[in-house]
């Protein structure tokens, strides 16, 4: 660096007369724009300070980042855009009105407005301010930045979904959503992060649909210890992304206060004129370690970090507003005492407030407003002129175009979903409707923004879609198979189970997620016969259902859509069009509550718990069992795993005093082992038997039909066991 720019960055009076400021801020946003980034630098020194004194237990900074986070606050607007950050970017949230008290009481644990205690500190949470609740996973909030986006221009399109209330005029509990035509969602990721599939399906989606979101680029040259060059083929993300269509990107010198400011007006109207959405790509500094467990004199030069340095926003700040007559050395000195002040006294603030309370550790972990176990959804089927019987896929299908005439923020969508993918053959051909044709007709009837495929991308699936729930729509997505769900996963434990709890109920994703399950396929094979519910069921936050029959699939179904939480709908492939199970339409408003197990048969001398398609061969193996053995059997088909029927089963287990946990998943770590130690922890007193288990083998399903025969539960198993149990 030539030796005047060096003693301008340190110097507070300038060498000589500088060039005319080129930007639309005035003087006093111009200092604002500087007090915002020092306040947010002190609060960094402030957690650090109190880490090191052991009064927090995490600390990881915005330091560096300050001039685009501020810039990107001021070109947008506090409660009218949408927010959906990541843990750097404590600068953005001060901009747009979040405090340093509200930053402190989560630092150090205290009972504070974002989280009660439950996050990590710099995950910001304002629902006034329109700041989504950010994890610490990386780049999973780029997918619901998009799908926030797409909730705001359905809103736009759908005006009258925004209303609070069904089509027909019923008023449901919540209340009217916020959104304005020409509102504009910031979501922002790591330059590391990149390298994570989701930031790039939620590039594809947000070129695919002109999405009105802003993605800021926050490269600070460094995932934690690894380089951008190790990160990035190139070192630079802006030449990998420059060929999505209708993006506007924007490459930008971070630190440069002006620069960005200007980079961020412009993205942002790109995309406030709706012509689509807007990559900005900022280079900034990271002039402290990644976080306090961190030591970055470990992997960087010295000599790199003195480059660092010399490029820090505040200094240059400081030295711009000087140069230029903006403010006087004692005007900043006056700025620095001010915001030293005010963050010491947040800090103390901080220190003495209330600590969460532990009984409420539980709370939020459901809704407590609209449970799906409530008897406002135990209704009986009403009686119709044509008494003909559907199948369990037919009542699905029937129930969806139902509850979507009902409530116009319902959407549907996910692989193949559609009925044609091009509208203007939509009149022209029969369309696909989903691989089970589950979802056939929806996009005829309903049009291709409620009903629509998305890419062949799991994660995208569930990313949009919490987005979208957290903006007051009710997405029923599908995802094909259950055996394609992993990608989905990281979603779907990280952020859609959690969100409600992490945010101390300040948001939420109530949606629902159709996924057709399991085997007894003849040739599924490996990738067309898993089951996995156990995974699921051991994941709060998410309600679990698994229906056996149609009549069943619809009452649980419309409950599913209808409560106010995130649910897993779990279809059986072999059910949707068995002659067993099927049932006559029972009406619009048909639903049964989550945990009420139904008992299929009753019986004095043993009882099999079970669900989905194992129930029809458990009734097979009772039926048996009467007729050879005189072995009188209680059926009772759970149908809600989580939560379970508890009362059901300890009623049952009493009275017959012996009992067989049966499932199609493998026996080892299975969801009845769980049922089975309860079982032997409260009621051992009333067994006359061990409890028992009938599951799959400890291994995959074979292509070969007489393998998959041995490897799945079938009649007989259930039979013999029960035939032993009974003997014992």
């Amino acid at each position: 660096m030539p030796a005047k720019q060096k003693n301008a960055a340190t110097k507070s009076t300038p060498a000589e007369t500088p060039a005319p400021l080129s930007t639309s801020l005035t003087p006093e946003q111009l200092v604002r724009f500087y007090r915002l980034m020092l306040l947010s630098r002190r609060t960094d020194d402030r957690e650090i300070l109190l880490k090191r004194q052991q009064k927090i237990f995490f600390q990881i900074s915005c330091a560096g980042h300050e001039a685009i986070l501020v810039a990107a606050g001021m070109a947008m607007r506090p409660g009218y855009d949408w927010f959906v950050p990541y843990y750097r970017d404590r600068a953005i949230c001060l901009a747009l009105g979040n405090t340093v008290e509200d930053q402190l009481l989560q630092a150090v644990g205290a009972d504070d407005p974002a989280s009660g205690g439950r996050q990590m500190p710099s995950h910001w949470t304002n629902k006034k301010l329109h700041i989504v609740s950010p994890s610490s996973s990386t780049a999973t909030q780029v997918l619901h930045g998009v799908g926030c986006a797409e909730a705001g221009v359905y809103y736009a399109n759908h005006p009258k979904a925004a209303k609070g209330k069904y089509a027909d005029g019923d008023y449901r509990k919540f209340k009217d959503v916020s959104f304005e035509k020409d509102e504009v969602v910031y979501t922002s990721i790591g330059e590391g992060a990149t390298s994570q599939g989701e930031f790039w399906e939620a590039m594809n989606t947000a070129s695919n649909n002109k999405l009105p979101v802003v993605i800021v680029v926050e490269d600070n040259g460094y995932a934690i210890s690894t380089p951008v060059e190790r990160n990035t083929p190139g070192g630079n993300i802006s030449k990998l992304v420059a060929n999505f269509p209708d993006f506007h990107f924007e490459e930008v010198d971070g630190t440069d206060a002006l620069a960005s400011f200007a980079a961020m007006e412009r993205a942002v109207a790109y995309c406030r004129a709706r012509k689509g959405p807007a990559l900005v790509h900022a280079h900034v500094i990271r002039p402290y370690s990644h976080s306090l467990s961190d030591d970055e004199r470990l992997y960087r030069t010295a000599e790199e970090l003195q480059a660092d340095a010399l490029r820090d926003p505040i200094t240059k700040m400081q030295v711009l507003l000087l140069q230029h007559g903006i403010i006087t050395e004692e005007q900043l000195n006056r700025i620095e005492r001010d915001v030293t002040e005010e963050v010491q006294q947040a800090a103390d603030k901080a220190l003495v407030a209330p600590l969460p309370l532990i009984e409420n550790i539980e709370c939020y972990v459901y809704s407590e407003d609209l449970k799906p176990t409530s008897a406002v959804f135990a209704t009986e089927p009403v009686k119709q002129k044509d008494e003909s019987e559907h199948t369990m896929a037919d009542l699905i299908n029937c129930t969806l175009k139902e509850e979507m005439r009902r409530d116009e923020r319902i959407l549907v969508f996910g692989e193949d979903v559609a009925d044609v993918s091009r509208d203007q053959h939509i009149r022209d051909l029969k369309g696909k409707g989903g691989v089970f044709k589950l979802t056939s007709g929806l996009q005829a009837e309903f049009g291709s923004d409620r009903c629509f495929n998305s890419p062949l991308a799991e994660a995208n699936i569930i990313g949009r879609a919490i987005g979208m729930a957290v903006r007051g729509l009710k997405p029923v997505v599908e995802i094909q198979f259950f055996d394609y769900i992993w990608p989905a996963m990281h979603q779907m434990r990280n952020e859609l189970s959690v969100l409600r709890w992490r945010s101390n109920n300040n948001h939420s994703a109530p949606m629902v997620i159709r996924v057709p399950i399991g085997g007894y396929l003849t040739g599924g094979s490996i990738y067309h016969s898993q089951s996995g519910e156990s995974i699921f069921t051991h994941t709060p936050g998410v309600r679990v259902v698994m229906p056996s029959n149609a009549l069943d699939a619809a009452g649980l179904l419309r409950t599913a859509i209808r409560c106010d939480d995130p649910v897993l709908f779990l279809e059986h492939k072999r059910l949707y069009r068995e002659t067993w199970g099927r049932a006559p339409y029972p009406g619009p408003e048909y639903a049964i509550p989550f945990g009420k197990a139904k008992t299929v048969r009753e019986g004095k001398d043993l009882t099999i718990l079970t669900y989905g398609a194992v129930v029809p061969r458990a009734l097979q193996a009772c039926q048996r069992l009467e007729r050879e053995k005189g072995i009188d059997v209680e059926l009772i088909d759970l149908r809600s795993l989580s939560p379970y029927d508890w009362e059901a089963i300890s009623t049952s287990v009493r009275k017959t005093n012996r009992v067989i946990m049966a499932h199609e998943d493998m026996l080892s770590w299975g969801y009845g082992a769980e049922i089975a130690a309860r079982i032997a922890d409260e009621l051992f007193h009333d067994l006359d038997a061990p409890v028992r288990r009938v599951a799959s083998l400890d291994t995959f399903v074979a292509y070969q039909p007489i393998l998959e025969d041995a490897i799945l539960p079938q009649p007989d198993d259930i039979f013999n066991a029960a035939a032993e149990l009974a003997a014992f």
